[in-house]
């Protein structure tokens, strides 16, 4: 580990690497429970849109794909809840339109090729720079204030919209806020696993810790730790066997679901024989 901090790329890469391991399991764990897992793969691909934006205008393409992702989840989240138009049918529009912007505006960019998002599609972790370093950090710690701040009634609207209704929360404005809580954790995420493959850490490690834990606090931590440990290890794997790191990440995420399948047998069996008389 000394070895990867003495470069100043993998410094930066191993801090975004645990600020995306922080705040998207911490966002994924509402997402998975309101049944809308597939609603990062959703964003990502707006923000496709964004980053080719961001080429097109010569600004940052991360900037850029803050606004046009946060803009596309609160399309998505309007079109479901006021429209007659189904969840599902929702995320496949902006799928199609996403990638459709995407390469339609790169190639418009000047100098642009599709080969300039693969990196973004993904993931480069060993090209974040400064001010994508900064921008991370600073979207990371919003999304967890909201996750701090409005945790409790973000839970209650996921676990039931009816009863959230009859408490007197403010259905539309907690489900704008998931929404567009989600595009910036695609946005942090997009460098890190890259566009393509967000929604995984978003999910992943939420499915993991269900496997072991039974109440929500418990889940969510839980699969925030497994969120860090993923990044970690798959940036620091990718470091050593020179693979991409977005796949490293995903398939370390996987395997630990896969091991949390078997130990959660033992987990259940273990409470069920605790509470027998």
């Amino acid at each position: 580990m000394m070895e990867l901090l003495a470069f100043d790329f993998m410094r930066r890469a191993l801090l975004a690497a645990v600020l995306v391991g922080l705040a998207a399991p911490a966002v994924g764990t509402f997402i998975v429970q309101r049944r809308l897992a597939l609603l990062g793969d959703g964003v990502g691909h707006v923000a496709l849109t964004g980053v080719a934006l961001g080429f097109l205008t010569g600004t940052a393409p991360v900037l850029t794909a803050v606004v046009v992702s946060v803009l596309g989840a609160i399309a998505i989240e309007l079109v479901r809840s006021r429209g007659r138009t189904g969840g599902d049918v929702a995320l496949a529009l902006l799928f199609y339109g996403g990638i459709a912007g995407g390469v339609l505006l790169i190639g418009l960019a000047p100098g642009g090729s599709n080969a300039t998002l693969t990196s973004y599609l993904f993931g480069s972790i060993s090209s974040v720079t400064d001010l994508d370093l900064w921008v991370i950090a600073i979207m990371a710690a919003a999304v967890l204030a909201v996750v701090a701040l409005f945790g409790r009634e973000l839970f209650v609207l996921c676990q039931d919209e009816e009863v959230a209704k009859a408490s007197g929360l403010p259905v539309r404005f907690l489900s704008l806020l998931i929404a567009v809580t989600a595009a910036l954790t695609v946005v942090i995420a997009m460098r890190v696993v890259g566009l393509l493959l967000v929604s995984a850490l978003m999910v992943v490690p939420v499915a993991t810790s269900q496997q072991l834990t039974r109440g929500f606090r418990a889940t969510m931590l839980l699969s925030m730790a497994i969120g860090v440990a993923a990044t970690v290890g798959g940036l620091t794997s990718a470091y050593y066997v020179d693979v991409a790191p977005g796949a490293a990440i995903v398939l370390i995420a996987l395997a630990g679901f896969g091991a949390a399948l078997t130990l959660g047998r033992f987990v259940r069996r273990s409470r069920t024989q605790e509470s027998a008389p």
